[in-house]
C-alpha cells in the first residue's frame, strides 16, 4: 500500500508534529518510514532497525505522521525539541499584542485649540496600533443639527488619514455620534517599531556619550 505524501511532507522538511507523539518503545507498528535528523529521507525500515538506529545515533525515534502508511518517524533529541517549541511558544506569546479601543470625545462646536489637542490623542492612539472611538456630544438645540458632528468626524477622517481609516462610520446613538477609525498598522509592528525607535535613540546617546569621553580624555 502507498504512503499519504499529504501528510508526511512537513515530517520530511522537520514541521511540526502533534503535541503528544508516540515515541521510541511506545511505537508499536511493524514499519516506518524513518526520517534522518537533518530531515533527509531514510526509507521504510523495520520497526526494530529504527529503533536501533535511534539508540545508536543518541536519538530518540518519534512517530511524527502517525495516520500515513506506513507511519512517518523521525530521529530527533525530542527533549530538546520540547524545549525548543516551548520557547518559540513563549516567545509567540509574549509578541502578541491585542488591538485596544481608545475613546476621544468631542463638542460640535469645538474650538480650533482644543481640536488640534484632540487629534493629536487621535494620532498618537493610531501611532501606537490602537483603534480610536471618537464620540461627538451634542447638548440642548445642537441635537437639531447633526450636520454639524458630521462634517467634524469627516474632518477628523480626513486629517488622519494616513495612520488610520475609517472603520465604523458616523452613527447617531441617542445625544451622540459615533465614528471607529482602526490603525493601518497591526499593534504588534507598532510596538516593534516604537521598539526600534527607542534602540536607535539610546545608540545615539551612548555614542554621543562616548565621543564626550574621548574627547575629555588628555592628551
Amino acid at each position: 500500500m502507498g504512503y499519504d505524501r499529504s501528510q508526511t511532507i512537513h515530517a520530511l522538511q522537520g514541521g511540526p508534529i502533534s503535541a503528544e507523539p508516540r515515541i521510541n518503545d511506545r511505537i508499536r507498528v511493524p514499519e516506518v518510514r524513518l526520517v534522518g535528523p537533518n530531515g533527509e529521507q531514510v526509507g521504510i525500515v523495520p520497526i526494530a532497525k529504527a529503533l536501533e538506529l535511534a539508540r545508536e545515533s543518541d536519538l530518540d525515534l518519534v512517530e511524527v505522521a502517525p495516520t500515513a502508511r506506513p507511519p512517518v518517524a523521525k530521529l530527533m533529541d525530542f527533549g530538546k525539541f520540547k524545549y525548543e517549541s516551548a520557547m518559540k511558544a513563549r516567545e509567540a506569546r509574549r509578541n502578541q499584542a491585542h488591538t485596544i479601543i481608545k475613546e476621544i470625545k468631542l463638542r460640535p462646536k469645538i474650538d480650533p485649540h482644543d481640536y488640534e489637542t484632540k487629534k493629536g490623542h487621535v494620532v498618537r492612539f493610531l501611532k501606537a496600533g490602537d483603534k480610536v472611538k471618537v464620540t461627538i456630544m451634542f447638548r440642548g438645540r445642537e441635537q437639531s443639527r447633526p450636520e454639524l458632528g458630521y462634517r467634524l468626524l469627516q474632518r477628523l477622517a480626513e486629517d488622519v488619514t494616513e495612520l488610520g481609516y475609517v472603520e465604523s462610520n458616523p452613527k447617531q446613538d441617542g445625544r451622540n455620534m459615533i465614528m471607529v477609525i482602526g490603525p493601518h498598522k497591526k499593534k504588534a509592528e507598532a510596538k516593534a517599531e516604537a521598539r526600534a525607535e527607542r534602540d536607535e535613540a539610546k545608540a545615539e546617546r551612548d555614542a554621543d556619550w562616548a565621543q564626550q569621553q574621548s574627547e575629555q580624555v588628555p592628551e
